[in-house]
């Protein structure tokens, strides 16, 4: 019989931090900028990233230090998840947490890190580092991904 992949078997907080990470599927969609909607609560993304995003591989340049560089930087933890409300749609901790499947482009199901990217689901050479966006220019970048 075929052992069942960790994430099929565990809860987000039996999860040890190798698992953790590994659910991570570099979109890069969580380092967007968003905005909340006072008064609905809404949130929308933009296609401004993080400062830190390096915004072709998806990927945090300060991965270790993003907390002390950027304060505002939300972590993810098995013992903070009311926080993933925010996070994308397809994001593996929030599907997970709310008891859906990985999707079939993640890199956990197709046992390649390029398929976040290659099946479009990646902001990959559609964004712009918030370095280069006026604050008062930021409405003009929301987006849905």
């Amino acid at each position: 019989m075929d052992k069942q992949p960790f994430w099929k078997t565990k809860n987000l907080q039996e999860m040890n931090k190798s698992e953790w990470e590994a659910l991570c599927d570099g979109c890069g969609k969580c380092c967007m900028l968003k905005l909340e909607d006072a008064d609905s609560g809404e949130i929308y993304y933009t296609d401004v990233g993080c400062k830190l995003l390096d915004c072709d591989s998806c990927r945090c340049q300060h991965y270790n230090e993003r907390k002390t560089l950027v304060p505002d930087c939300v972590i993810l933890a098995a013992d903070r998840l009311d926080a993933l409300h925010w996070m994308p749609e397809t994001c593996a901790y929030r599907l997970l947490n709310e008891g859906h499947e990985l999707p079939n482009w993640h890199p956990l199901v197709t046992g390649s890190t390029d398929s976040t990217n290659l099946s479009g689901n990646s902001v990959s050479g559609q964004v712009v580092s918030e370095a280069s966006v006026s604050e008062a220019d930021i409405l003009n970048h929301i987006r849905k991904w």
